[in-house]
């Protein structure tokens, strides 16, 4: 299995609804592994991130007002991004460390923007 990054909206009737991943992109936040081995690190944590931590545990809910929170500790993760690679070691065996966590980063943060740009939440699950 697999990371997925969704954007969500708040119904009328208080209920999360998950939207469908447009067209055209792509929803991937890395393998099931990295709930532990990328998000939860102690490095991650060390720098300070208290939202995508939340995956070791549990599938991560950004609630609207705190997305713009949670794409400053993104931007803060893609700043620190040396450290991260170093302190997870090989995650991918296909990629270059520093490029799969890039990548995974870059399609969490256009998510996060199309939920800014909506008024949406975001779901990693």
């Amino acid at each position: 299995m697999s990371l997925s990054v969704h954007v969500f909206v708040v119904g009328a009737d208080g209920e999360r609804q998950v939207q469908d991943v447009p067209d055209g992109y792509f929803n991937g936040a890395g393998p099931e592994s990295w709930r532990t081995r990328v998000w939860g690190a102690e490095v991650v944590r060390s720098l300070g991130a208290g939202f995508l931590p939340v995956l070791a545990e549990r599938d991560l809910w950004v609630e609207p007002e705190q997305v713009p929170a949670f794409l400053r500790e993104c931007l803060m993760l893609r700043d620190n991004l040396e450290r991260v690679v170093a302190g997870t070691g090989p995650v991918m065996s296909n990629q270059e460390p520093g490029t799969a966590v890039s990548e995974r980063l870059a399609i969490i943060e256009e998510v996060a923007g199309r939920a800014a740009a909506t008024g949406g939440g975001v779901v990693i699950r």
